[in-house]
């Protein structure tokens, strides 16, 4: 790649391997994950995106695009890494119920301009999360139950296809890609921007209730409760935590889009666990949606596997609630269905299953990354059939595929796309459709 032709080609910052800068730009949201990258590229508007695509199409070079990378690979070898952040619009049409906003806008900022005017996003648990990302990889969102995939709530992408054309890509215009990247994933145009739906937020309750960890049984019991009575408005939340230095502790993570007496009178169940250590319920600004779950808002070094659950029975509780799971710091069970069990709209598949289950575990360094993934392999090993083997493609690690995401049929009509759209492979998805593909 010559230095000049890529700094000539674009008017964003570029940066290259061995200046001043290159190694914190080049860098994962999660930093147990490395990028080789050529380049880094941080494009100063979409007009600069499709420029920098026209000079990886025509010098045989992938782009990956990354706002901040929570859904990093590693699979980037020798790819230019563009970064998004600069394309920061946000607009909220209150009267569309609409929200439009530039490819490296986070969901903390769209639900403090839709919160504004009593709507909300399909946003997920992170408020420092990509909008773009997380809704092209589906985007699980607290209110999925209620309205499914975030992806279905897309209106419109602006891309940059892979010979550097800027379109708009609606239902109308260009429906198969409009299908794909609707939870399919980043393979076949690069999106500098996107609109999709609001939903009304009159009211939000919710929060997290904390319990020592000798508290699993009762809380698995208020769970199961809560869950099999639960309306579509309302998402909860089961984890585990095992952090080093602290006592074991387990919570219950609670969102209910309605009525703030409504909610409190579906989750009074967790008032019959004795002995909370914290309580944080209570009515919830949209803005602050992403607090409920308290995740961490600034990068990690991490190790975390997704996986869906048929079911949630007494070998299965025993396995993620009682037994020892050192080296892990936490598990996360989320309870899913409602309208994600219906027919979609795009690319994002239904999910037959009953929960989401996370395992999460430190990887400051190889050995620790090891035992944690040991660690992981065991309990899934445990979990038996209860395990799908299925994954939500958003929630994918490094060492998975898209093929573990997808029903056959949906991962051949998204391979044939990729073939038709992108045959010299100009885009690199954090987890390419294609596989080993030509």
């Amino acid at each position: 790649m010559a230095n000049s032709d890529l700094r000539g080609a674009v008017r964003g910052r570029v940066l290259l391997p061995g200046e001043d800068g290159f190694d914190q730009a080049a860098q994962a949201w999660n930093r147990a994950v490395e990028q080789p990258v050529a380049a880094v590229v941080e494009a100063a508007d979409a007009d600069d995106v499709a420029a920098l695509v026209g000079y990886a199409r025509r010098s045989g070079l992938s782009v990956t695009a990354q706002p901040s990378g929570h859904g990093a690979s590693g699979d980037v070898d020798g790819v230019i890494l563009l970064r998004t952040a600069r394309l920061d619009e946000v607009e909220v049409r209150p009267g569309e119920r609409l929200a439009r906003v530039g490819a490296g806008v986070k969901w903390g900022a769209v639900q403090a301009a839709a919160g504004a005017y009593g709507l909300t996003g399909l946003a997920g648990s992170s408020p420092v999360v990509s909008v773009v990302g997380y809704t092209l990889g589906g985007g699980l969102s607290w209110f999925s139950r209620k309205y499914g995939w975030a992806s279905e709530g897309v209106r419109a992408f602006d891309v940059v296809d892979a010979d550097g054309v800027q379109a708009r890509v609606t239902a109308a215009s260009d429906a198969e890609l409009f299908w794909a990247l609707r939870g399919g994933g980043g393979d076949f145009a690069l999106v500098t921007a996107i609109e999709f739906d609001l939903y009304p937020a009159p009211g939000l309750y919710g929060g997290r209730v904390m319990w020592p960890g000798s508290r699993a049984g009762e809380v698995l019991e208020a769970f199961h409760e809560i869950t099999a009575e639960a309306p579509p408005e309302l998402s909860v939340w089961l984890s585990r935590f095992e952090i080093p230095g602290a006592p074991p502790m387990v919570a219950m993570d609670a969102a209910y889009l309605g009525d703030a007496d409504q909610g409190a009178t579906l989750l009074r169940r967790l008032d019959k666990v004795e002995g909370p250590i914290a309580d944080t319920r209570g009515v919830v600004a949209v803005a602050d949606l992403g607090g409920i779950a308290d995740e961490p808002t600034g990068p990690v070094h991490g190790l975390s596997r997704a996986e869906l659950l048929t079911g949630l029975d007494e070998d299965a509780a025993r396995v993620l609630l009682t037994d020892p799971i050192d080296p892990l710091f936490a598990l996360q069970i989320r309870h899913l269905g409602g309208a994600l069990t219906g027919p979609g709209a795009g690319a994002a598949p239904v999910l037959a299953e009953s929960y989401a289950l996370y395992l999460h575990g430190g990887a400051a360094g190889p050995e620790p990354a090891r035992a944690a993934r040991a660690e992981q392999d065991r309990i899934v090993r445990a979990l038996g059939a209860q395990a799908s083997g299925r994954k939500p493609f958003t929630s994918l690690a490094p060492g998975e595929t898209a093929a573990t995401a997808f029903p056959e049929r949906t991962l051949t009509r998204l391979r044939d796309l990729k073939r038709a759209r992108d045959p010299r492979n100009v885009f690199r998805a954090n987890y390419p459709v294609h596989g080993g593909l030509g």
